[in-house]
Parts: structure tokens; sequence; C-alpha cells
């Protein structure tokens, strides 16, 4: 069975729900999950800088993370496992501006999201799982910011009843609010 590329646009502009190459035999499958070529021609420039694999137990939330200055668009894949990805439109001029979308991203979908800059990425881990970032911009420490996962104007619909206990790192649950966010920013 073969498997090709596909893109489908999410109800936020740049935020693209990308299958990718996939060819199964009876050996199992060989995967290819990013290709310049194929991206440009759909009309994505996202040029590869940085590559992270996280690994994260059930029931971790990864709160809504971003850069504030060179902002990163990501590729993320769920490689092993099962997440609840989520973006977050944090671009002022966007017509979606504060919504956010979700998806499951799984080892057995393959599914993958495109999270464009200007917009923040969280995800909870619904199953102990490894998690890629394909970057196109380097990660930048003293840029490094979020909002807190469970902001109520953000307003997520998080699969909270597929785990047991949260597990949240203490940075992420210090982080700012979406309308303090606003003040400080306005947005990207």
């Amino acid at each position: 069975m073969l498997q090709k590329f596909s893109f489908e646009k999410t109800e936020i502009k740049g935020v693209l729900l990308i299958k990718p190459f996939v060819a199964y035999d009876e050996r199992g499958y060989f995967l290819k999950d990013y290709s310049a070529e194929v991206f440009r021609e759909n009309g994505i420039e996202h040029e590869l800088k940085e590559v992270f694999y996280t690994k994260s137990y059930k029931g971790v939330i990864r709160a809504i993370h971003f850069q504030r200055e060179k902002q990163q668009a990501k590729l993320v894949r769920c490689v092993m496992g099962r997440v609840y990805d989520i973006c977050v439109d944090l671009r002022k001029d966007s017509k979606t501006f504060g919504r956010w979308v979700g998806y499951e991203l799984s080892e057995e979908n393959k599914n993958q999201l495109l999270i464009p800059e200007g917009c923040g990425h969280g995800y909870l881990v619904l199953e102990n799982s490894i998690v890629s970032y394909k970057c196109d911009e380097k990660f930048y420490g003293e840029y490094d910011d979020g909002i807190i996962w469970s902001d109520k104007d953000i307003n997520i619909t998080w699969p909270l009843s597929e785990v047991e206990e949260l597990i949240i790192s203490d940075k992420d649950k210090k982080l700012q609010t979406f309308s303090t966010f606003i003040t400080r920013y306005g947005g990207f």
C-alpha cells in the first residue's frame, strides 16, 4: 500500500494537517515526512534549521509555546505514542487571532501539523510519546515564551478525560495569560 503526501488546510491560515509519504509492505513501512521539493510544490517554504525530539509521559501538557522574536515555523509529528496537538493563532492581523485548532497526532496515523510563524504550539500527551519538531528557525532561549495551557480566553478543549493525572513543568505553570500576552505584545 502506498500513501502519498497530502496537505489539508485548517480553519487557521497557514496551519496544515499533513499526511506524509508512506509505503507499506510485508516488512513494515518506509516513511518520508519531509521533502523540500514536495513542500515547495505545495506552496510551503519550510527550510529546516533544527530538529528536536521530546520524550513525554502520559499526562504531560506542554503549554502554548512560542518565540517572541525570531519566530519558528514548526512541522510537528508524533513518532511514537499519541498526543493531542494544538496551534493557537497569535498573529494580531489574522482573522483567526486568538483561535485554536487541535488534532490527534500519533504513531499510528502518522499525521503532521505545520505550525506557522506567529502561532503558539502545545500538546497533551495521551500515551507515552516521542514528538519531532522540524523548525525553520533555531531555538533562542532568551526569546522563549508562552501562554498558560488553561487560559480561559483561548479556552482550549483538551481531552483531559483520557489522562488520569496532569504533569506540568514549573515553568509552564507560571506562563502568562492570553490577555497579558495582548497587553505586553499586542500579538505578532
